[in-house]
């Protein structure tokens, strides 16, 4: 199956934009790099896209056009020179929203999914951001968990929002409050 295209190609990849956040890498477990995606990393990115969301998957276009685009942050974590998440945000006015986030299954549970949430929040807040929101499958247990230990609220059911028909929870932070989680690039909990 053919993906459909959504336009011309941009031609303005995030990381010639100014002002973007340096990458504090430290907190990330031993042998993780973390960078801003470039179009180099598109391909990789789509693939573990495809592996994780096959129902639900980007086409490739639809990277393309998010990491060009001037309200997208997107960051990709690397292991052995292999990308094995990444995440994405973008930040319009006082809302920012998380457009995805992936964390391969053979490096969950240690901290990079947390990792980049507090990326995304910080640069949100750059942005002007005063509130974060993001979808989840409503059966995506791990990520509620995740979100919800960040202060995050369900805040809206979205039904039949991803293919086959699943439900979509809508949650919310509010980012400029006593979130310690936004502070700190930390992955103690996982230590």
């Amino acid at each position: 199956m053919t993906q459909p295209s959504i336009g011309p190609r941009p031609t303005r990849p995030q990381e010639l934009e100014t002002g973007e956040e340096p990458i504090d890498a430290s907190t990330l477990p031993e042998g993780y790099q973390a960078r801003a995606m470039t179009l180099a990393d598109v391909e990789a990115v789509h693939e573990l896209e495809i592996r994780l969301f096959p129902e639900d998957a980007w086409p490739v276009d639809m990277f393309l056009a998010e990491i060009c685009h001037p309200t997208r942050r997107y960051t990709v974590v690397e292991c052995d020179g292999a990308v094995v998440a990444y995440a994405g945000m973008m930040a319009v006015a006082e809302t920012g929203d998380v457009q995805t986030i992936a964390v391969a299954p053979r490096h969950e549970g240690r901290g990079i999914g947390r990792w980049l949430m507090n990326r995304l929040q910080r640069q949100a807040m750059r942005a002007g951001a005063e509130t974060m929101m993001l979808e989840v499958r409503a059966d995506n247990m791990r990520a509620h968990g995740l979100y919800a230990s960040m202060g995050y609220a369900s805040i809206h059911r979205r039904r039949g929002y991803y293919a086959g028909g699943h439900d979509a929870i809508i949650m919310s932070l509010e980012l400029h409050g006593p979130h310690e989680s936004i502070t700190k690039e930390t992955t103690d909990d996982h230590r």
